[in-house]
């Protein structure tokens, strides 16, 4: 998957198209990811012992990793190549302008 924790991603497809956040988790078996303040879903809660408060919590869901494009600083949301140095260390690039991500 080309699309890592902490990358900065645009949602491509879907009820928030348009939006950009930041990855908070990848799920490489299940070809997800969860991006904060995006798909959000009520979870109702039930009050546990005395500490734990009841009530209607907002939970970020995952969405599929075909839905978001990671965005590129330099011409937006683009998607993903790579290179190698001359070291042989393997980097991300933009394949719109060809810059590291």
């Amino acid at each position: 998957m080309k699309i890592h924790k902490g990358d900065r991603v645009q949602v491509m497809a879907g009820k928030d198209r348009g939006k950009t956040g930041e990855v908070i988790r990848a799920m490489p078996a299940e070809r997800k990811v969860i991006v904060a303040g995006v798909n959000i879903a009520k979870r109702h809660t039930r009050a546990t012992r005395a500490t734990t408060q009841g009530g209607i919590i907002d939970k970020d869901m995952p969405m599929h990793v075909a839905s978001v494009a990671i965005l590129c600083g330099a011409c937006g949301p683009t998607r993903v190549g790579y290179r190698f140095t001359d070291e042989g260390v393997k980097l991300r690039v933009c394949r719109k302008c060809g810059g590291d991500l």
